[in-house]
């Protein structure tokens, strides 16, 4: 029953109205993970009226969660997240239904967790438990809304079986565990899972009310210091891994680099806690040359960037958006690092090099970019 008075600014939409009201009233919502994107999207969820949300974590509040986990409070701090966050919800309105999991997901559980649900949203923290979404979800023919976040920056985009649009079509394999930097060592800007779980909570409203969304096949990618978007588009992969059960990521889940606390393992909501790709800093590189690393490195920043500043020796330049049609000029062994201004336009270059064929495991996206470079290496550097 559609509650008139507290959703009256809804009922007055075109797109939604008392109909798309009572749809969103019917609606079942997962969300996994009640750390950093989990909170406002589960916030925002409560709030249009979604009939029943589910939520799955198996951590409890720490101190430290409430600089960007807003769904808990002080008082909560020791509690278990999924305890916090329904009483949260119930307190912003009572007339919803809360389903928790108190348990890491896992290939064992994730089957019978996510039967039933009308959608899925990834509020994780770890690269596994990503696929594992991704896997279950395409089982099940449940779409989902992806959303990471890394320092200032976040990602969103929606996979649907329906359109034949995966995760494994952006990341087809998991980068290396020991590569990745955990969310501790690199940080998070407070603010930024509000937005990247606002967008996340839209799309999962869109996607109940059978509104259109521009994220199915798309990447958003959002900079909070530049205050930009940016939207990769991106294809079904013909050679995409073909899914008829949980066996390929339980992989992921018995390597022994991957396996983590339980208490880390759905928290943030960052890009992972992880990033979602290979990383690497200036100073790992200067280290690693220094022991006779020889990368292969790629400038994909404008022309006139380049005759700003650059480095002294590099070998491939070419302009992020058309870096595939270089991708024959990339050596077939060996190990790539591709570098732009502050890290954001070589995550989309990366993008396009997986998906022109070249191994994601050789790829190496440049932290912070030549602006980093700069600074930490200035003999490095050339400026014009």
């Amino acid at each position: 029953m559609v509650d008139m008075e507290r959703h009256a600014r809804h009922l007055v939409l075109p797109n939604v109205g008392y109909e798309g009201q009572e749809k969103l009233a019917a609606a079942r919502v997962l969300v996994i993970g009640a750390g950093g994107l989990g909170s406002p999207v589960l916030l925002y969820l409560a709030a249009a009226g979604i009939g029943t949300i589910g939520i799955v974590d198996d951590d409890v509040v720490d101190v430290s969660n409430l600089q960007r986990q807003i769904i808990h409070r002080t008082e909560d701090v020791g509690s278990k997240k999924v305890d916090s966050a329904k009483a949260r919800l119930l307190a912003l309105d009572p007339n919803i239904e809360i389903e928790l999991y108190a348990h890491r997901l896992n290939p064992e559980n994730a089957l019978d967790v996510l039967q039933g649900w009308d959608v899925v949203v990834d509020g994780t923290d770890n690269i596994p438990t990503r696929y594992l979404i991704d896997d279950a979800c395409h089982l099940l023919s449940i779409p989902w809304i992806y959303g990471s976040i890394h320092r200032f920056e976040g990602q969103v985009s929606v996979f649907s079986t329906e359109q034949s649009r995966c995760y494994r079509d952006l990341f087809p394999d998991a980068p290396p565990a020991g590569a990745l930097q955990n969310c501790a060592d690199a940080g998070v800007f407070g603010v930024l899972p509000g937005v990247v779980g606002g967008i996340q909570a839209t799309e999962a409203i869109k996607l109940i009310l059978g509104l259109e969304t521009k994220l199915i096949g798309s990447l958003l990618l959002y900079d909070a210091l530049e205050m930009s978007t940016r939207m990769l588009r991106f294809d079904a992969l013909e050679t995409r891994q073909t899914i008829q059960d949980l066996s390929v990521v339980q992989q992921l889940f018995d390597d022994p680099l991957y396996c983590m606390p339980s208490n880390k393992q759905i928290d943030e909501g960052s890009v992972d806690g992880r990033s979602m790709m290979q990383s690497i800093d200036v100073a790992s590189v200067k280290a690693k040359q220094s022991e006779g690393w020889k990368p292969f490195i790629i400038d994909v920043r404008k022309a006139e960037e380049l005759d700003q500043i650059r480095l002294n020796s590099f070998d491939l330049h070419a302009v992020h958006d058309v870096i595939a049609s270089h991708s024959s000029e990339v050596p077939e062994q060996g190990d790539i690092v591709v570098i732009c201004r502050s890290g954001m336009r070589s995550q989309m270059a990366i993008m396009y090099l997986t998906q022109a064929g070249i191994d994601a495991n050789r790829l190496y996206n440049l932290d912070g970019g030549i602006m980093a470079w700069s600074q930490i290496a200035p003999e490095d550097v050339i400026r014009g």
